[in-house]
């Protein structure tokens, strides 16, 4: 079953899912691939890890939360898994390109197939897919928007939980 909320963000309302044991979305409203509320989805928006979740998300745009301590259970192949897994231990403040990250993950020759897995990551900010750029330091697409990649990667070089 899944339990669902919406947030309010500084950079616009997010949609929060959970099983109930683990987060398994965090879109934002005109994220490209935020999926549709379903007719068997239960609004709860004080459930211990929807609540706890959306703290951590409150903190991280306030500047005061650079890792999320959060179980997740995000749905995807073998392969988007081992990205979304690579992608949590870009450091917060930090950048890498789609190359770097398919090195390090040994697929040196898969750097488009990290770019797929990276735009249809459904857990945004706490799977920090918007850390990942360009081979030339460009920034490149983002589900969410690009004015948003912007400013999430401006919050974290600044760390003040100022977005501009």
């Amino acid at each position: 079953m899944t339990r669902y909320t919406y947030i309010d963000s500084p950079l616009g309302p997010m949609l929060l899912m959970s099983d109930g044991s683990h987060v398994t979305g965090l879109h934002f409203q005109s994220d490209r691939y935020m999926p549709s509320v379903g007719t068997d989805w239960i609004r709860d928006d004080r459930h211990a890890l929807v609540t706890e979740a959306a703290t951590q998300i409150a903190r991280y745009f306030a500047g005061e939360l650079t890792r999320f301590d959060l179980p997740i259970a995000p749905s995807g192949t073998a392969f988007q898994q081992l990205v979304w897994t690579a992608l949590r231990d870009i450091p917060h403040g930090t950048t890498e390109s789609y190359g770097q990250l398919a090195r390090r993950i040994g697929q040196p020759t898969a750097s488009r197939a990290v770019g797929a897995a990276n735009s249809r990551n459904p857990i945004s900010i706490i799977v920090p897919c918007h850390r990942v750029i360009g081979a030339d330091g460009s920034l490149t697409g983002y589900a969410g928007g690009m004015h948003r990649k912007q400013a999430l990667l401006a919050l974290e070089r600044c760390g003040t939980g100022q977005l501009f």
